[in-house]
């Protein structure tokens, strides 16, 4: 009876230590997670995801309303078309690049935090390792500028739908509604320049321009030219969380490096001092 309580009592200890093991290797594995690139990762992915497909929707949806009713002649906004299909597949290379850039940096950001270092052990910094950490920091740098303007540019589709649709609820007010007047407040797209001024009919005014306002395509393409600029400020913002992360670790990166060559100048001095204390009792040895 009393091994058999004994064996039992051992099995249970083990079960434990067994428990406490898994448990200690959970919370180094999740220690040795990034989380600020993890976070700005995953803004970037969302970022660009809602600019690149929600832009490359609401282009098609305004060239649809250019087409049916502001420029009936397809020579007045050839090339206009010529520049928004452009424009779509300059997205698919945007969206295809940052999922890559993504990964890296969050790559980047795994090996090159403290954590890891602790899980892993001791690691030896290179030159070329801090070279590319810095080329990282320069690049993630000139493409926040360049999404910088990527997020204003998104924001004129807005500002055009916005005066379409603000143009649309003066005709729409009870001061205006129902008066002659309305056939004199129109909308005419060629002030801002995307289509020739020989185009027409170019203007649109009255109750055509409300019923252009009531469409499914004005409709879905104003607010996803809205959603693709928050995406692209969204983007701006995890550049910039990715530039604050990136300098920090390079920063690490240089320290680590200034430690290792610290540790070795001294491991070199202590093994120097422990040659000469050998040859030392080696003499003295010989003299006795």
């Amino acid at each position: 009876m009393k091994p058999a309580m004994e064996s039992a009592a051992e099995e249970s200890a083990e079960q434990s230590r067994d428990r406490k093991g898994c448990f200690e290797c959970c919370i180094k594995c999740l220690g040795g997670v990034p989380y600020a690139s993890l976070v700005a990762t995953i803004l970037c992915f969302s970022g660009v995801a809602l600019f690149c497909g929600c832009g490359h929707v609401a282009l098609a949806g305004t060239v649809a309303i250019l087409e049916q009713h502001f420029s009936t002649n397809a020579s007045d906004h050839a090339l206009l078309s010529e520049v928004i299909q452009l424009m779509q597949y300059v997205i698919y290379g945007i969206a295809s690049f940052f999922f890559l850039y993504g990964i890296i940096l969050l790559a980047e950001g795994f090996y090159t935090t403290s954590a890891v270092k602790e899980l892993h052990g001791e690691f030896k910094t290179t030159a070329c390792g801090r070279c590319i950490s810095g080329m990282f920091v320069f690049l993630t740098y000139v493409l926040g500028v360049a999404w910088l303007g990527v997020f204003g540019f998104s924001a004129v589709p807005v500002f055009m739908f916005y005066n379409i649709w603000s143009t649309c609820e003066v005709i729409k007010s009870p001061q205006t509604n129902g008066t002659a007047g309305v056939e004199q407040i129109c909308v005419d797209i060629r002030q801002y320049g995307i289509i020739p001024w020989n185009a027409f009919p170019g203007k649109i005014c009255g109750s055509a321009l409300e019923n252009i306002c009531n469409t499914n395509e004005f409709y879905m393409s104003y607010h996803l030219f809205i959603v693709a600029c928050a995406g692209a400020g969204a983007t701006v913002i995890a550049l910039i969380h990715f530039l604050m992360i990136l300098s920090s670790n390079w920063a690490y990166l240089k320290d680590a490096s200034k430690m290792q060559a610290y540790q070795d100048i001294k491991a070199k001095e202590e093994q120097e001092l422990q040659d000469i204390q050998s040859r030392s009792k080696e003499q003295l040895n010989s003299y006795t």
